[in-house]
């Protein structure tokens, strides 16, 4: 998992490099990915959810702001 971590930071410091806007708060990572996933894919860990939607809800306010409404 650490290792994917530090993937994250230096993409993020490729983003601003490229101009692009990361979000950088909320993180998101699921660890033991695999087990949190049923047979047709879907996402079933309570927590992990509540931490994707605080991430998506961020998305779309960012996604907002960056287009001007």
């Amino acid at each position: 998992m650490l290792g994917g971590a530090r993937a994250v930071y230096h993409l993020r410091q490729s983003f601003v490099f490229l101009g692009m806007h990361p979000i950088n708060l909320p993180e998101v990572f699921v660890a033991f990915a695999p087990q949190k996933f049923d047979a047709q894919g879907h996402f079933t860990d309570p927590d992990g959810r509540k931490y994707l939607e605080a991430l998506l809800t961020t998305l779309v306010d960012w996604t907002r702001r960056l287009r001007g409404h």
